[in-house]
């Protein structure tokens, strides 16, 4: 029974200290007792996930997970369930007590359920939530760098997912993994599509490509090509002017500038703009503030909410699933107080211009190989937006900062994407000098 310790389950009953039923007699979720590593039998197959997919925070942040490590889950436990060696076997997914690892977790399988068995949010759910012995879970925080009370919980991730899939946004049997992981390095560009053919959210360019105390920096033509490539036409900048905005337009993007300050909401007219823009816009709009979070995420997610009917909390976290560290602080409880506002004027409308199916949904999702594999099968020659070799966030240093220099303006993002499998992916994380870069609203 869903929730419940199963006693034909091949464990040593001592170490467990909750166990859910997935799959009857095949696939179980169990938390054992603090540093317990069961061992397989001729019965069971063990596996866990803790060591392997880790979320590295900027602040007191924990997870979710991002949406390419659900990814790499997901075809993981798949293999799983698909090897003849576990044909007879019950597959057990592992975790400790450790309440974040519980709950990143119960997120991947609980999500697995949603994607692969067809279950509903509410029935994903009810194994790992229900019953005797589950523990009760605790809630993901944001990147704020201050204790923040604002939090997003394991029902609104699984509901953000199920809404997400609904409206088309993603699709594992075509999904680019690759393309994910290079894009949202930060000298690869640091940018991650939200909504297919619609959203992107980046970080926002300076005035010239270079390093700056070892974090790289972008110039505007840094985005060009695969802008064009991917048929990004509009730009919306929400922090401080750094860049002449000529820089976009006179290579054929529309520019926009919606000001608001660090770490604030937008008000009234900013938020009507903002969404008369998007509904408007030809083509996809690539959104920044200073690190593409806190300012650029806020405004993304009044958009799902009036156009897909996400809730608050929904667009919270499927923002964070894509972009880890969006929405931040009290920009939470603003997208919460706006909430019924922006579904009541969704639902006007789309009664305006006689759209019956709520939500629309895409034909292809966010790194889509089918869509793209036209203009992508050729990848432009390697090419670095900064004049120093590859860098990852988490292993940017200070001690690189007699090194900072400038670029060719002109150099591109869109490298080559190595076509060898990439090691196990994690969410990336900037050393505390850098991520006052990264972590700004």
């Amino acid at each position: 029974m869903f929730g419940q310790r199963n006693d034909r389950m091949d464990l040593n009953n001592e170490n467990i200290q909750s166990a859910s039923e997935i799959i009857e007699n095949r696939l179980y979720f169990v938390a054992f007792k603090k540093d317990f590593k069961p061992r397989g039998t001729s019965n069971t197959h063990y596996f866990s996930i803790d060591e392997e997919l880790v979320y590295e925070n900027f602040y007191n942040d924990f997870g979710p997970l991002n949406i390419c490590m659900l990814y790499r889950y997901c075809q993981m436990l798949n293999e799983k369930l698909r090897l003849a060696q576990h044909a007879k076997k019950k597959i057990v997914h592992y975790t400790s007590v450790d309440a974040s690892k519980r709950l990143n977790a119960a997120y991947l399988i609980g999500a697995y359920s949603v994607i692969y068995l067809k279950r509903t949010p509410d029935e994903a759910l009810k194994p790992l939530t229900s019953g005797c012995n589950v523990l009760t879970y605790t809630k993901f925080c944001d990147a704020s760098y201050v204790y923040s009370g604002y939090r997003i919980s394991l029902y609104d991730c699984i509901h953000a997912i199920a809404r997400a899939l609904e409206a088309g946004f993603f699709s594992f049997d075509d999904f680019d993994s690759q393309q994910y992981e290079h894009f949202e390095r930060v000298e690869n560009g640091d940018f991650n599509w939200i909504v297919p053919d619609k959203f992107l959210a980046f970080c926002g360019p300076h005035s010239k490509s270079r390093l700056d105390n070892g974090y790289p920096i972008h110039a505007p033509e840094t985005y060009f090509e695969y802008f064009r490539k991917h048929n990004v036409t509009t730009i919306i900048r929400l922090n401080v002017k750094i860049y002449d905005a000529a820089r976009f337009t006179s290579a054929g993007f529309t520019h926009h500038d919606l000001f608001f300050v660090d770490g604030s909401t937008p008000n009234d007219a900013i938020l009507k703009k903002f969404l008369t823009i998007c509904e408007q816009a030809d083509g996809g709009i690539a959104v920044h503030c200073k690190a593409g979070l806190g300012r650029t995420g806020t405004l993304i997610g009044a958009y799902l909410i009036k156009h897909y009917n996400f809730s608050a909390l929904e667009a919270i976290a499927w923002l964070r699933l894509c972009r880890p560290g969006s929405v931040i602080g009290h920009q939470q409880q603003w997208m919460l107080s706006k909430e019924a506002s922006l579904m009541n004027e969704g639902n006007a409308y789309r009664k305006r211009h006689g759209i019956s199916r709520t939500p629309i949904r895409h034909d292809f999702g966010i790194y889509s190989i089918k869509q793209f594999a036209a203009i992508d099968e050729e990848p432009a020659p390697a090419a670095t937006a900064v004049p120093a070799v590859a860098v990852s966030r988490n292993s940017l240093s200070t001690s690189n900062s007699s090194s900072s220099s400038s670029s060719s303006s002109g150099s591109s993002v869109c490298s080559s994407v190595a076509s060898s499998t990439t090691t196990t992916p994690v969410a990336s994380k900037l050393p505390d000098t850098a991520a006052n870069n990264r972590v700004q609203l």
